[in-house]
């Protein structure tokens, strides 16, 4: 891979990740959910993801290699954790390009009728087929090259920034019905719901800081880049969502909350900001809004074929899968891993036809794998002390346990609904690697570290076990009521934290992974260098 994509396209990476279908249909989900108190949920939201982001600025910058999510926990714990890092990110990136497939789709069915069923789900085949073409156009892109991924997504956000800025002035200085906000009570489902709703798509709009780290090894100044770029992306995010939470609540006109906040419908849009747009006469605020509910998903799909290819490669170079997708076309992209991106990215338009159905997965596979990077952050601390950290998180001390806890708490209010089809996922990955290295080659095989990832057992099957006897609220059994369930989940945390710390690798062997690393970057950039005096001289300047 070649260091091609300066601080602008390395941040731009994430705030396109950041800004897709979340900001179009987040703020009514979550309203559906928690009623006005939903701003709460997006500001308790903005505060746990910007915990687990600082986490990963200093990692990143430390670190800056393809697949990050996978290779940090592999270098505090071993092969075994490792692998589970980089399933747990796989599983959650792999299904957002077909959501927001369905999601484009969806927007583009008010005017190209025959796309979507009454039930939201694509029909068929128009509807599928279209998918499969949108799908195969991320790849293309993808396969050009990283410069050409980064050019398309520079121009798809500047687009993708101005647009909800653009609707929140409008909405917040021409609509005036800050009554919503106390008509009903400003919590009228109640304390639970403001949890619950940060399930109903909210974790999921914030989703997306970590593609600055996945792209890092083709980032030039990555360790000055990386930390800038996840932090600033995660900032801009905040402010443009919260935003839009306040201007939603406030712009909604009154009638349509007559049967209450969970049943607020839009008849004849499926868009609730261009639903509001037309109702207040504002036909042009309307038009920008359809043509950005397939500019925004569409920009985030292409973002995430190419980030789970780079995923994949970084999980060959650690010999968890097959050596193909470590392969790398003549433009440096990881071929195999587009490709196979592509195809399993469509398989799961099947099971999970509609933008809603594929969400909650999303947001659990992704935040399980958040959550194994603070773990490595303590352990690396205390394994490697003195490498050079561009960016040093103050009090890790104290925000890397916490940031796990809140992880954790992320994936408990997803509901058991949800998280049992994720531990189903998860097992399903454990057999894959034990496939790949029973028909591997024995110095293609490595070392599992078990000790290292004891863990690793009493942490999914402890949190699955949590997630069925928890609050009826979030779908368990009620065995824990609310309140005390968050409270079993944040002592188990702390618990399984201790433990991993406790159960890290060697410092030594910690250091020889991490000098692995180091290797190949020197011999990758000798290579690139001289690859580049050939073909013309001197290296291009980077994008951004």
């Amino acid at each position: 891979m070649q260091r091609r994509v300066g601080l602008v396209g390395l941040m731009f990476a994430s705030v396109g990740s950041i800004i897709g279908s979340g900001w179009l249909l987040g703020a009514l989900t979550a309203s559906k959910v928690a009623g006005p108190a939903a701003i709460i949920s997006w500001l308790i939201g903005a505060a746990i993801v910007l915990f687990i982001a600082l986490v990963h600025a200093e990692l990143g910058g430390m670190f800056p290699v393809a697949g990050g999510s996978a290779r940090y926990p592999h270098y505090a714990f071993g092969s075994l954790a490792g692998f589970a890092s980089g399933w747990f990110w796989y599983l959650g990136a792999v299904t957002v390009a077909p959501a927001e497939v369905e999601a484009a789709l969806t927007y583009a069915n008010n005017y190209l009728h025959g796309l979507i069923n009454s039930d939201g789900t694509l029909t068929l085949p128009l509807g599928f087929v279209l998918a499969a073409i949108l799908m195969v156009a991320f790849s293309g892109i993808n396969l050009l090259g990283v410069r050409w991924l980064a050019e398309t997504n520079k121009w798809t956000v500047f687009w993708k920034i101005a647009i909800p800025v653009l609707t929140v002035l409008v909405l917040l200085v021409l609509a005036h019905h800050f009554d919503n906000l106390s008509s009903q009570g400003f919590m009228p489902m109640g304390l639970p719901a403001v949890f619950a709703a940060l399930s109903s798509g909210i974790i999921f709009a914030y989703l997306g800081f970590e593609q600055a780290v996945e792209f890092g090894a083709e980032s030039e100044n990555p360790r000055r880049n990386i930390p800038l770029a996840v932090i600033g992306s995660m900032l801009i995010g905040v402010v443009i969502y919260l935003g839009l939470a306040v201007a939603f609540a406030t712009s909604i006109p009154p009638s349509s909350l007559a049967k209450g906040w969970a049943k607020i419908s839009f008849a004849g849009s499926f868009g609730p900001y261009a639903a509001i747009a037309s109702a207040m006469g504002l036909g042009w605020l309307a038009v920008l809004l359809y043509a950005d509910a397939v500019i925004s998903p569409a920009g985030t799909g292409l973002l995430y074929v190419g980030s789970s290819a780079r995923m994949s490669f970084g999980m060959a170079r650690s010999r968890y899968v097959p050596s193909a997708f470590e392969q790398v076309s003549g433009r440096h992209v990881p071929l195999f891993g587009i490709v196979f991106a592509m195809v399993l990215g469509f398989l799961f338009l099947l099971p999970f036809p509609s933008w809603q159905t594929l969400i909650g997965l999303i947001t659990s596979a992704t935040v399980l794998s958040y959550g194994l990077q603070p773990l490595a952050l303590g352990a690396l601390r205390r394994q490697v002390p003195s490498y050079d950290r561009p960016y040093r998180l103050p009090l890790a001390g104290l925000i890397s346990p916490a940031a796990f806890v809140v992880a954790n708490l992320i994936v408990y209010w997803s509901g058991w609904t949800t998280d049992w089809k994720l531990m189903s996922a998860v097992v399903v990955g454990f057999v894959v690697l034990g496939l790949n290295r029973l028909f591997s080659a024995p110095e293609n095989r490595p070392p599992l570290d078990l000790q290292a990832a004891y863990w690793l057992v009493p942490y999914l099957a402890g949190m699955t076990a949590i997630s069925y006897l928890g609050a009826k609220d979030f779908g368990g059994r009620g065995l824990l009521p609310f309140g005390l369930d968050a409270a079993v989940v944040a002592v188990f945390s702390f618990a399984i934290y201790a433990l991993a710390i406790r159960l890290r690798l060697p410092d030594a062997a910690a250091a020889s992974y991490i000098d692995v690393l180091g290797a190949e970057a020197e011999t990758e950039e000798a290579v690139l260098a001289a690859q580049d005096d050939g073909a013309q001289g001197s290296r291009r300047p980077a994008l951004g």
